[in-house]
C-alpha cells in the first residue's frame, strides 16, 4: 500500500483516529463535529525518506529551557538566547560542543531553510534574535549565507516583521506568495487533495522551494493558541506554512485542521527535510492567536523548546497553553460549548471565553498516528532546564 492509498484509506476509516477526541476534555459532549473527508496525497515521486526526518534522531525527546531574563519589557536578549540555544542543543544531542551538536543535523553543503512564523507580527512572531542565533550556528558548521533561506508563505507578513532588515547580509528572505491567490511559487505535482466544504479548488500545493531547492529545514514556530487548530506549534507552522490554499480547511464554526495538518507534514519531501524544531516561547499567546495584537493575551514567558519530534513538542506546548488558560479563567481549547462560538471577530479578540471555531487540537495525536512523533505525555522525555 503506497502513502497516497494509506492516507485516503485511513481517513475513510475510524473517525476517532483523526478527530483526536479526548473523552475527558471539557465540553466534548456538547456538540458532534463532522467527520473529515478522505484526503489524497501526492508526494515527490523521487523523494527518499531520511532518518533525520520527522520524528528525527530523538523521537519523544523535548528540551524546554526557561530564563526570565531572556525577555524583559518585551525585549529579547540575544546573548541569553544564544546561551539557551547552546545548552538546549547540547542537551538534545548529548554532544559536548555546540558545533558538534549542529553537525548532527547540518552539513556544509546543505541548502537550509529556516521556516519562521511571522503571523501576528509585530506583537508576536518568530524572534529575529533566535533566527540570528540559528543562522550563526549554520555558518559555524560551514553553510554559507547564500545557502540559508528564511521563508514563510506570505511575503507581506515577513515585511511587517522587518526580517530583511534584521537578519545578516547575504541570507535570502523570501515569501512564497505575494497575495492570497498567488500560486506561482508552488509545485503543481506535489499536493494534497480534499473537498472540505464544497470549495472550488480542492488541492493544496507544496512550495517549490521546499520541494526542490532546500535540503534541510529548521522549523521556528511560535508558542500560541489558534482559533481553529487549538495551538500554533511545530506541525501547523510547518504544514500550513509550506502548502497553499489551507484556509479552506476551516469554515466557521467547523474546522478540518485535524487531520489536514498532520497529513501535510507527512508528505515527502517535507517530512524528511524537517530535521530540527526550535519553538519560540519568548512570548506566549494564550488567546486570540494567531493574529492577536492584544498585549493582555501575550505572556512574556522567556521559554525555548527544542527537539526533532514535532508531535512531542506540540503535545508539551498544548499542555502549557491549557495551563495558562486555566490560570486566566479561560475555557479549554478542547471546549465544545456552542455558547462559546461567535461570529463577532471583535468579541473573539477581546474576550477569552469566545472563539471563532470549535478548535481541533486533536491534529497533534493524529500526526502521531501517522508516525510523525510521540503524542503520549507519559512517553515523552521532557527535559526542563531553568536559569
Amino acid at each position: 500500500m503506497d502513502r497516497r492509498t494509506f492516507v485516503k484509506a485511513s481517513c475513510l476509516g475510524s473517525a476517532g483516529l483523526f478527530l483526536g477526541f479526548d473523552p475527558n476534555a471539557p465540553g466534548q459532549e456538547n456538540v458532534t463535529l463532522p467527520e473529515p473527508p478522505p484526503i489524497e496525497v501526492h508526494g515527490l515521486p523521487q523523494a527518499k525518506h531520511s532518518p533525520l526526518g520527522m520524528p528525527g534522531l530523538f523521537p519523544g525527546r523535548v528540551v524546554e529551557l526557561s530564563d526570565p531574563k531572556s525577555i524583559v519589557r518585551n525585549h529579547v536578549s540575544q546573548p541569553i538566547v544564544g546561551i539557551m540555544i547552546e545548552r538546549g542543543m547540547k542537551e538534545l544531542t548529548g554532544e559536548s560542543s555546540l558545533r558538534a551538536a549542529w553537525s548532527r543535523f547540518i552539513e556544509p553543503t546543505d541548502v537550509v531553510g529556516i521556516k519562521i512564523n511571522p503571523s501576528g507580527a509585530p506583537a508576536c512572531c518568530s524572534s529575529p534574535e533566535i533566527v540570528r542565533e540559528i543562522i550563526g550556528g549554520l555558518q559555524w558548521v560551514g553553510v554559507p549565507a547564500r545557502n540559508i533561506i528564511v521563508y514563510d508563505r506570505y511575503g507581506y507578513e515577513i515585511d511587517v516583521g522587518s526580517y530583511q532588515a534584521l537578519l545578516p547580509p547575504g541570507v535570502l528572505v523570501i515569501g512564497i506568495q505575494d497575495g492570497f491567490v498567488d500560486a506561482a511559487g508552488y509545485d503543481p505535482s506535489v499536493y494534497c487533495e480534499a473537498n472540505f466544504f464544497g470549495e472550488w479548488e480542492t488541492r493544496s500545493y507544496m512550495a517549490s522551494v521546499v520541494a526542490h531547492r532546500l535540503t534541510k529545514i529548521i522549523n521556528v514556530p511560535t508558542m500560541k493558541d489558534h482559533s481553529a487548530s487549538g495551538v500554533t506549534g511545530c506541525l501547523k507552522n510547518l504544514g500550513y506554512g509550506t502548502f497553499n490554499n489551507v484556509a479552506r480547511s476551516h469554515r466557521a464554526p467547523y474546522s478540518f485542521t485535524d487531520p489536514l495538518i498532520g497529513v501535510m507534514c507527512s508528505i515527502e519531501p517535507l517530512r524528511s527535510k524537517a530535521v530540527l524544531h526550535i519553538m519560540d516561547g519568548m512570548r506566549q499567546v494564550w488567546h486570540g492567536g494567531p493574529l492577536t495584537q492584544v498585549q493582555d493575551f501575550i505572556y512574556q514567558a522567556g521559554t525555548l523548546v527544542l527537539g526533532t519530534d514535532p508531535v512531542a513538542m506540540d503535545t508539551v506546548e498544548l499542555e502549557v497553553i491549557e495551563k495558562k488558560r486555566r490560570k486566566e479563567g479561560a475555557p479549554s481549547v478542547w471546549d465544545r460549548d456552542p455558547k462559546s462560538v461567535t461570529e463577532n471577530y471583535d468579541a473573539f479578540f477581546h474576550d477569552p471565553s469566545k472563539n471563532l471555531f470549535y478548535r481541533r487540537p486533536g491534529h497533534i495525536a493524529a500526526a502521531g498516528k501517522l508516525g510523525l512523533g510521540v503524542a503520549d505525555l507519559k512517553q515523552i522525555d521532557h527535559r526542563r532546564i531553568s536559569a
